[in-house]
């Protein structure tokens, strides 16, 4: 029977090729889609490293930059823990769930392994703050006050590229940036995970190192943990304490929930747009799809009715049709995956389009294209299987 339908398309290869190139194009176009959403629920999927339920940030804007003293930070902590409904109180250089992003060159103390790194200064308070949790070492605190390298706090894909095969903690790198004698840093801790931007943010190496007044950092948010439950209407009397210690700022306060909501909302912006193009394109398809099947069938009206005056029965004729569409589609499939298996395996997307991404990927365009074959060619598949040889002969 497959060895047939192969003749058959074979036969009307020349009519075929067009229906076989809007096959491919669909294909080309749900792997795209599908590929973005994949990866953006892969992405989702990944814990970021840190809580935002009960974490608020508050965006310091001033005329001429916050004072880099200790006094000054200490008297925003002492006033803020003071309200009941605050539990802790830490600074960053920005806030989770924002566009921002600073980054630094680092190195080993011997200039290899060079890599750029996406780096957030924190202060002491910052992880309990956030909720983090070290997979190897130790927070760093007052004690490193001091100490001959800054310290710092790195993701475990940082600690793979610099320090393969052996443990990160207490080793030091440089800032390979710094023109002179480099900044030398001293890890202190190793998290499996932190991803700033959110659920849909690609792993990047991640360094957090300490943020202490007097120093090169710089910190102009402040991170909150509130207490469970805290109301939204918290925020008035945030702000009025805000304005007692410092009423010649601007702040702008928002809890994490929001910022997670409004930043995902922005990303997933993209997919919403090709998806709704895409759906558009895949209707225009359809019809294309249907009216050439249609014409096609209308064409093959004599050899049906010859196969229904041979013994074909209607069902028979039926799966004929049906069939001949999905084996077009397997054959216009099987093309647009020789192509697009280039992809992983030159890596151009890199972790974006990795194989588990591309087979998933795969799997649901193919599976797309093979429910809207199958939908497109049910109405003239059973419009041939109601010919009658006496219509067959009728036919001019």
């Amino acid at each position: 029977m497959l060895r047939h339908l192969l003749k058959l398309i074979w036969k009307r290869k020349s009519r075929n090729l067009m229906l076989s190139l809007e096959i491919l194009l669909a294909f080309l176009i749900v792997f795209g889609i599908a590929a973005f959403a994949v990866r953006n629920y892969e992405l989702y999927q990944m814990p970021t490293g840190f809580a935002w339920r009960d974490q608020w940030s508050v965006s310091i804007r001033t005329a001429h930059g916050i004072p880099n003293d200790a006094a000054t930070y200490d008297s925003l902590k002492r006033g803020l823990l003071d309200l009941p409904e605050v539990e802790n109180v830490a600074f960053s250089s920005y806030q989770p769930y924002g566009m921002e992003q600073m980054t630094e060159a680092y190195a080993l103390p011997d200039g290899s392994k060079r890599t750029i790194v996406n780096i957030l200064g924190v202060s002491d308070a910052y992880f309990a703050t956030m909720a983090m949790t070290p997979a190897e070492g130790h927070w760093f605190s007052s004690a490193d006050d001091g100490a001959d390298a800054l310290p710092v706090v790195i993701n475990r894909r940082l600690a793979n590229r610099l320090y393969a095969g052996k443990s990160a903690v207490g080793q030091v790198f440089i800032d390979a940036g710094d023109q002179g004698t480099p900044q030398r840093f001293r890890v202190s801790a190793v998290v499996e995970h932190f991803r700033p931007r959110g659920e849909y943010m690609d792993p990047a190496d991640i360094a957090l190192p300490r943020f202490a007044p007097g120093g090169k950092m710089q910190a102009e948010t402040i991170m909150l943990k509130l207490k469970p439950g805290t109301p939204r209407a918290f925020e008035s009397k945030l702000n009025a304490r805000l304005k007692q210690l410092h009423g010649d700022w601007t702040y702008v306060i928002a809890p994490l929930s929001e910022n997670r909501k409004s930043l995902q909302t922005m990303q997933m912006m993209p997919l919403t747009l090709m998806s709704v193009i895409a759906a558009f394109l895949l209707v225009m398809v359809a019809f294309g799809l249907f009216g050439v099947l249609w014409q096609n069938t209308t064409q093959r009206i004599p050899e049906i009715g010859l196969r229904r005056a041979l013994g074909a029965d209607a069902a028979g004729i039926y799966r004929q049709i049906v069939s001949e569409q999905l084996l077009l589609s397997t054959g216009a499939m099987a093309v647009a995956l020789a192509l697009l298996v280039q992809l992983p395996l030159t890596g151009v997307f890199g972790e974006s389009l990795d194989w588990p991404v591309f087979m998933a990927s795969a799997a649901l365009s193919a599976g797309l294209i093979y429910l809207l074959s199958l939908l497109c060619s049910l109405y003239p598949g059973w419009r041939a299987a109601r010919l009658s040889p006496t219509q067959a002969l009728h036919y001019e």
